[in-house]
């Protein structure tokens, strides 16, 4: 609908959409509790949200529709997938955070990129979509970890006018499996003696996964400026965390001595474990899991099971559960109330849960082991 829009006339409309008469492009979205200025641009009708009145008023909104309106547009049918994704590594995934950006490589590349690397941003259908991620549905994780890179990818591509309609608009996300696998006591001594019948980084990756119950991603990118050993902790930096905030825990004997170990090594880098032939943290998962899992030979498991394990068995040695969440980092450990008035580091409580879970950790995977030979 169209009418003059003035000051009276926008705060006296019922719901619905008008354009002004004076710039024809150029509106307001009525709704129930918000009002939005919007313009519409191009052949394709692109609807550009601009603000909302009354925090931005009649007369600067419509100075910005027709700046906007002025402005020239993109050609945006002609950009190509792996041209769009070129500018997407550089302008957006490089805001992120190296193991982000991984992520975002490896279903890009490996699933996508392959299959649209040549098409037009603008010919890419949801049907396409569906058949990518149709060959994941065995593999309910990758399915959704590739479900959502997607969604972000487009969801950028659309800002960037690369696309005038998201074709993932409307689609929902599929729900991962939410696992539940913990070892048992006799598992994780197999996983232990396995992981010294190898040699490389992953055994002592892995066995640091056992004995401080870490991500494996932040276990893998440790740095020697990470650990004090006066202090005996581990302090992970907000940019390498999964909540964004810095992470400080005790580590016991037995970890405390891998670290020193690997610390006075000489190596290439700051990196304590540095994928090999890269700058990059270690990378081998994959070629590791395989080889430990013919040693080992248990039923299947994944890396992140031993954090999982490692925080059940905090409960079943008793520690105290706000304590196991602190050590794990998980946000739902402190309220709001409690990051401003609590400034308690509780690194005491935390190493007391750590002695008693590397006197598990021994009794089951190291004396067990000994009596058994």
């Amino acid at each position: 609908m169209q009418t003059k829009l003035t000051d009276l006339t926008v705060r006296s409309l019922p719901p619905g959409k008008y354009f002004d008469r004076t710039t024809p492009a150029f509106g307001i979205r009525v709704g129930k509790n918000r009002r939005t200025w919007i313009v519409m641009r191009g052949q394709d009708r692109q609807l550009i949200r601009i603000g909302h009145y009354p925090s931005l008023s009649l007369q600067d909104a419509r100075t910005e529709a027709k700046r906007l309106l002025a402005a020239p547009q993109p050609s945006t049918g002609r950009v190509s997938f792996d041209e769009a994704y070129e500018t997407f590594k550089k302008t957006h995934m490089a805001t992120k955070k190296p193991s982000t950006q991984r992520g975002y490589k490896h279903i890009l590349e490996r699933h996508y990129l392959p299959v649209l690397k040549h098409k037009r941003m603008s010919s890419i259908t949801s049907h396409m979509l569906s058949a990518i991620t149709d060959e994941l549905v065995d593999t309910p994780s990758e399915l959704h970890h590739a479900q959502a890179v997607s969604r972000t990818f487009f969801r950028w591509a659309k800002r960037r006018q690369y696309i005038s309609i998201n074709p993932l608009e409307g689609i929902q996300l599929a729900k991962p499996k939410r696992r539940k696998r913990i070892l048992t006591d006799e598992e994780l001594r197999k996983v232990w003696l396995a992981s010294w019948q190898m040699e490389g980084d992953f055994p002592e990756i892995v066995r640091l996964l056992i004995l401080m119950g870490q991500r494996r991603g932040e276990t893998g990118a440790l740095k020697a400026n990470y650990y004090s050993d006066n202090q005996q902790t581990v302090t992970l930096p907000s940019e390498l965390t999964k909540n964004h905030l810095e992470h400080q825990f005790p580590v016991g004997p037995l970890a405390s001595a891998i670290l020193s170990k690997r610390i006075r090594q000489k190596r290439p880098s700051d990196l304590l474990y540095q994928a090999v032939g890269s700058e990059n943290p270690f990378s081998g998962w994959s070629k590791g899991k395989k080889a430990l899992d013919k040693l080992a030979n248990i039923a299947p498991w994944t890396l992140h099971d031993l954090r999982r394990t490692f925080r059940t068995n905090l409960g079943r040695l008793k520690v105290r559960p706000d304590i196991a969440e602190r050590l794990v980092n998980h946000i739902s450990a402190r309220t709001e109330m409690e990051e401003t008035y609590d400034l308690h580091t509780y690194l005491p409580e935390m190493r007391e849960a750590m002695d008693k879970w590397e006197a598990f950790v021994t009794s089951i995977c190291i004396t067990r082991a000994a009596l058994a030979a």
